[in-house]
């Protein structure tokens, strides 16, 4: 793929991604509500930003070009497992709860997904009605019953171990290709990094919390070559520079 003009690495932990766009010599920018981690370039609302272009209203879209490429990091928190078991009253907090508590729990949970599950369809028609280039990344469920998996379109890709790329865990990751073609790469790396946390960071991160959400550079300079640029690095090598 040919980037021609900016990239637009949306949503908290993108700012990673961003550093490694610039290291390649690419003009990046990380745009997000939040700034927990010090690299949100422009802070604004996404969500409300989506909502407006698809709805045909001035938005950040407009100054999006068709050279430019958007990587979209979508919360995944309500699309998880973790929030199923809620759905289903059966997590492990519900534990002594009486059945209107969780069911009350369960409506808002369900509600919450709903809302999610339409910005994603409205970013992709967004995306596709504006001829714009997009790549949508969410964690992945290995026995194939996830939420995304079972109600959205099949992804382009799945990295179905990380860690071969140089990140902290497997985590198997689906990236979906929106008005533009992945290239096929094998950035492999020999000194995977297990991430270290304690016990207690590992019960505070979760499922979808942001300690497991955490990406090594490592990774996305390789993904970056793998499948976006069709770029080919020295796979025997700790570095990539």
């Amino acid at each position: 793929m040919e980037i021609t003009g900016k990239v637009y690495c949306f949503f908290e932990q993108s700012g990673t991604f961003k550093n490694e766009f610039k290291k390649l010599g690419y003009e990046a920018v990380d745009v997000d509500i939040q700034n927990n981690f010090g690299q949100t370039d422009h802070q604004i609302d996404l969500f409300g930003e989506i909502e407006k272009a698809y709805d045909c209203r001035t938005s950040i879209f407009d100054n999006i070009r068709g050279g430019d490429l958007i990587m979209a990091f979508f919360p995944c928190i309500y699309f998880c497992d973790a929030k199923t078991l809620f759905l289903q009253g059966t997590h492990i907090s519900e534990k002594n709860w009486s059945l209107k508590k969780k069911a009350v729990r369960a409506m808002y949970e369900l509600g919450c997904r709903y809302d999610l599950y339409k910005l994603l369809w409205k970013l992709v028609v967004v995306v596709d009605e504006l001829n714009l280039r997009c790549v949508i990344e969410n964690p992945w469920n290995t026995n194939g019953q996830s939420f995304l998996q079972l109600n959205f379109i099949p992804p382009t890709i799945i990295d179905r171990n990380r860690m071969m790329r140089g990140d902290y865990y497997v985590k198997p990751t689906a990236y979906w290709f929106i008005g533009c073609e992945n290239t096929t790469g094998e950035s492999w790396q020999k000194d995977k990094k297990q991430k270290i946390v304690t016990q207690g960071a590992r019960h505070d991160a979760g499922i979808c919390g942001e300690e497991r959400s955490m990406i090594h550079p490592d990774y996305a300079r390789n993904f970056i070559c793998d499948f976006i640029l069709g770029k080919v690095q020295n796979h025997t090598q700790q570095t990539l520079f």
